[in-house]
């Protein structure tokens, strides 16, 4: 049978959101409604007929209430296979009446673990029991009983029972397969507080939902799925809305949560990011988006070829024609105008546009994990962008220098390790990315063979098309006005003599080293202003 209706249910929840609309939507429907202690309480509180467990098993509800649904007429009537005779004999010689829909959500024991004077014993009296055997027994019997557990599926399913006269099949699957999920990861958690308080071992159970098989992982021989944790709700790739393009790759959504991660940390900002290989080769602020992200271009525009673009705010058309003939993989944005996805569409069949909708967070991802082989790496989320602001050099920031160094900051931030960022004023109050050194061995070369290689030929650049003379030295007097940021201390003073040769005045870094007062002396030597934020951003 397809579609099942109803004669009876059984209400029995803790969580009591849009119980009394879904009971009364039963009773308009002349479905008969069991229900025990609380729930039981608040339908008659609000004159809705209900039939107590204790009335219908004829068996009081015993031990404080730890025994009052484990009875046969509850489970036999949850579990009886409705076509099989024996079954319904014995429903018949043992008065049993079939039981077809169950509404069950389960004692909080997550919220009962989480109050800081949380006794054993309280958290013990909150394992259900009752409650998860007979969600388990109506999904078991899910071909011929509906299992609620989520408030938020009330609303279809009464839609169903108007309309079809039961509830479906494929409803009753879904319900089911909820169902099982919700009592696992109830089990889960009891496995985790249970673990850490009696054996005192820590256990980790992750759950992701939403597989999806993509068409290859990192490398074509690779396969890949993408999973998603359904009880993150802040923006981002794995709930971002895709809008246009090509199905998204292994390397797509990696990249692309990586160029995300850098915007959102300018929120109340116009900001743009190009990233090739989870790097910002291209960084920068703005008055609108057209500006940053042709600002952000410009940064390294042979590594902005086949790269992620992110926005803070909306993209818009404006904005999208500055990617006229250049190839981009993903734009991925809070929001789109309809005259820039139009564009966009034009442009290209294949570029993948992402909505994530605002940047404003909710339940916010806490942790992040990695895995290697025969094992996962578990940390917080660096969420931390400097604990302190503290300039430990005689010459100090020039109060328009501050901000930039913040950027300059967030940028390294998001690099990868060992990270110099060299950062620019390009437009009074915006900044840009002007050189990165990312992912090297030692930190003399990421400053002194990229980030500042690359700032040479941007300037380079501008100079040449401005009609200025190109310095013969390669000593640009605009080194001065940047600020350089390095994800980590420096053990040596090396760096510091090379940034003084190339005209650098400003220096953003943690601190830390046990060589940090040569460092310090070495800034003082040249006259160069060095704060410390007492925050390391390894990046690996």
């Amino acid at each position: 049978m397809t579609t099942v209706p109803v004669r009876r249910a059984l209400l029995s929840v803790s969580d009591k959101t849009g119980i009394l609309e879904l009971a009364r939507a039963l009773a308009v429907q002349n479905i008969e409604i069991l229900s025990t202690g609380g729930t039981a309480k608040a339908l008659l509180d609000a004159g809705i007929k209900v039939i107590s467990i204790d009335s219908y098993t004829k068996h009081p509800e015993i031990m404080d209430g730890r025994v009052k649904t484990l009875h046969p007429r509850v489970h036999g009537g949850i579990l009886a296979v409705r076509d099989n005779p024996q079954h319904c004999k014995a429903m018949e010689d043992n008065g049993i009446e079939q039981i077809d829909m169950v509404v069950v959500n389960l004692y909080p024991f997550k919220k009962t673990i989480e109050k800081p004077d949380v006794t054993i014993e309280d958290a013990i009296e909150n394992i259900d029991i009752g409650g998860p055997a007979m969600v388990r027994s109506a999904a078991k019997n899910h071909h011929f009983v509906t299992v609620i557990v989520d408030p938020s599926d009330y609303s279809s399913v009464i839609k169903e029972l108007i309309d079809a006269g039961g509830v479906t099949l494929e409803t009753r699957k879904k319900l089911a397969v909820k169902a099982f999920r919700h009592t696992s990861a109830y089990d889960a958690t009891i496995d985790e507080y249970l673990s850490k308080v009696y054996t005192q071992e820590s256990v980790l159970n992750v759950r992701y939902a939403g597989g999806k098989r993509l068409r290859y992982g990192e490398n074509p021989h690779q396969g890949a799925s993408f999973y998603i944790n359904p009880a993150i709700s802040e923006p981002c790739v794995s709930s971002a809305v895709q809008i246009h393009g090509k199905e998204l790759s292994y390397n797509n959504i990696v990249d692309a949560d990586a160029a995300f991660e850098v915007v959102k940390e300018f929120r109340d900002q116009i900001a743009v990011a190009v990233i090739k290989h989870t790097n910002p080769c291209g960084l920068a602020t703005g008055a609108t988006t057209s500006e940053a992200l042709e600002a952000a271009w410009s940064g390294d525009p042979v590594s902005a070829y086949g790269g992620i673009v992110a926005l803070s705010a909306t993209m818009d058309l404006d904005a999208a024609k500055r990617l006229e003939g250049r190839f981009v993989e993903i734009v991925i944005a809070p929001d789109f105008t309809d005259d820039a996805v139009a564009f966009l569409r034009a442009k290209s069949s294949a570029i993948r546009l992402l909505k994530t909708g605002s940047l404003v967070s909710s339940n916010r991802e806490k942790t992040v994990l990695k895995h290697v082989t025969g094992g996962l790496l578990v940390q917080d989320r660096d969420d931390t962008l400097f604990e302190k602001w503290e300039t430990v050099t005689s010459s100090s920031f020039q109060k328009n220098r501050e901000n930039l160094a913040i950027f300059a900051w967030k940028a390294c931030k998001h690099t990868k390790s060992n990270a110099i960022v060299l950062a620019r004023e390009y437009i009074q109050g915006y900044f840009k990315i002007e050189g990165m050194g990312a992912g090297q061995p030692n930190r003399v070369d990421s400053f002194r063979k990229l980030s500042v290689l690359r700032a040479k030929e941007n300037l380079t650049t501008e100079y040449t098309t401005l009609g200025k003379t190109v310095p013969a030295d390669g000593v640009f007097s605009e080194f001065g006005e940047m600020v350089m940021a390095s994800d980590a201390f420096f053990p040596f003073a090396d760096t510091i003599e090379v940034a003084n040769i190339m005209g650098i005045r400003y220096i953003v870094q943690p601190g830390g080293s046990k060589r940090d007062s040569d460092v310090i002396d070495a800034c003082n030597r040249f006259g160069i202003a060095m704060v410390f934020t007492g925050t390391r951003h390894f990046r690996h």
